[in-house]
């Protein structure tokens, strides 16, 4: 297995953890979606994919719909996806995706997060390098080959294919989403989830009280209301995989 494959597994059980963190997220996507290229999602693929994965976290069709009306009304504010890099302490390069509608209040408090816990923002470009951005699709393994469907969407940007229980998995460069996408649904494949994931290309090993430390400063920025997604350098042990 690769890379997409051992990342996934680090990160299965800590993505979209808490339900209303997931909600709110998924809310945040759907105004950003909608906003972008209308509330049809027949004619708006992100938003097809935004609602797939509203349903993978159990999100209730009555809480779509009302986020979709809501990010129509012009009185709604947009999100900007803004990124912030920095370290934790014992030199951990961190990446912090925020969707945001209030700039200053998110530099605010990712910086403070950053000096609370003895880490340090840095500026753009500073570790964002360090990362591969890859997009990645989860579709309903039934009647499906793995690696036959690798041979036949390596064309369409595909690199990692995989399979475990919760279906297939498909990894590729962030640019090709929009190819992968769309084959799937010609061949009329379901799409259980898809998004867009940073995986380090190099990990750090620390020792248990060296990772506590990194784990504090990630949980504060976890918890904060305008952070998507954070990535990291550390490398996870096998116990806090299997959590």
């Amino acid at each position: 297995m690769g890379r997409a494959f051992e990342f996934r597994k680090a990160r299965k059980m800590k993505r979209w953890s808490a339900m209303s963190k997931a909600f709110t997220r998924i809310g945040k996507d759907i105004v950003m979606a909608v906003k972008e290229g209308g509330p049809d999602p027949d004619t708006n693929a992100k938003l097809r994919a935004v609602i797939q994965n509203a349903k993978s976290v159990n999100m209730p069709k009555d809480n779509v719909e009302r986020a979709i009306k809501r990010a129509s009304d012009k009185s709604q504010g947009d999100y900007k996806i803004v990124l912030f890099e920095g370290y934790a302490p014992h030199g951990i390069a961190v990446l912090v995706e925020t969707a945001t509608d209030n700039n200053n209040r998110t530099v605010a408090n990712i910086r403070s997060h950053f000096n609370k816990c003895d880490g340090n923002l840095g500026t753009s470009g500073s570790v964002e390098f360090m990362f591969d951005h890859t997009c990645n699709f989860t579709i309903n393994a039934e009647g499906l080959d793995p690696e036959e469907l690798e041979l036949e969407l390596i064309d369409f940007g595909a690199e990692e294919i995989f399979k475990d229980e919760d279906g297939i998995h498909i990894y590729a460069p962030f640019e090709y989403f929009g190819a992968i996408q769309k084959e799937l649904e010609n061949r009329e494949i379901e799409i259980l989830s898809s998004g867009f994931e940073r995986i380090p290309q190099v990990t750090k090993t620390l020792n248990a009280e060296q990772t506590a430390d990194v784990e504090k400063l990630l949980e504060k920025l976890e918890e904060d209301d305008d952070v998507q997604n954070v990535y990291h350098t550390m490398e996870s042990s096998e116990e806090e995989t299997e959590k």
